[in-house]
């Protein structure tokens, strides 16, 4: 699946993914800051995975953890900081949360701090940290 969203292209292409910038992305972040190469390797080998590209460099990523039947977890939404406030990260989670392979999943996620993000994909509050969708 490959969607385009304004200049960025939004794909599920493993093959696209750029491990290294995926880790240094995410060794970026407050919830992957010390996660090795390897264990970023072994998670998207595991998962449905998003790349953002602006021509090709990766510049944003999202995965999911399912079982393709009742359930996804959301995770590692990121994109690089020099391109934030342009609807880049909204656009990866609709395309995530909307992918074919999910349909007729619920959906769960763990954040401190973008539950209004969210919110507006029909994500609930279970507790101060975690949110579902049905």
């Amino acid at each position: 699946m490959e969607i385009i969203f304004n200049d960025y292209l939004i794909s599920d292409d493993k093959g696209k993914l750029q491990i290294d910038r995926i880790t240094q992305l995410l060794n970026n972040s407050y919830w992957a800051e010390t996660r090795s190469k390897e264990v970023i390797e072994k998670s998207i080998e595991n998962s449905l995975c998003f790349g953002v590209y602006k021509n090709d460099k990766q510049i944003g990523f999202a995965r999911c953890v399912t079982d393709y039947a009742t359930v996804y977890w959301l995770a590692d939404v990121i994109v690089d900081d020099d391109y934030k406030k342009q609807g880049i990260g909204k656009a990866l989670v609709e395309v995530a949360i909307n992918h074919d392979e999910l349909k007729g999943c619920f959906g769960i996620l763990a954040t401190r701090d973008a539950h209004g993000l969210y919110e507006q994909y029909g994500f609930k509050l279970v507790t101060d940290k975690y949110m579902r969708r049905d």
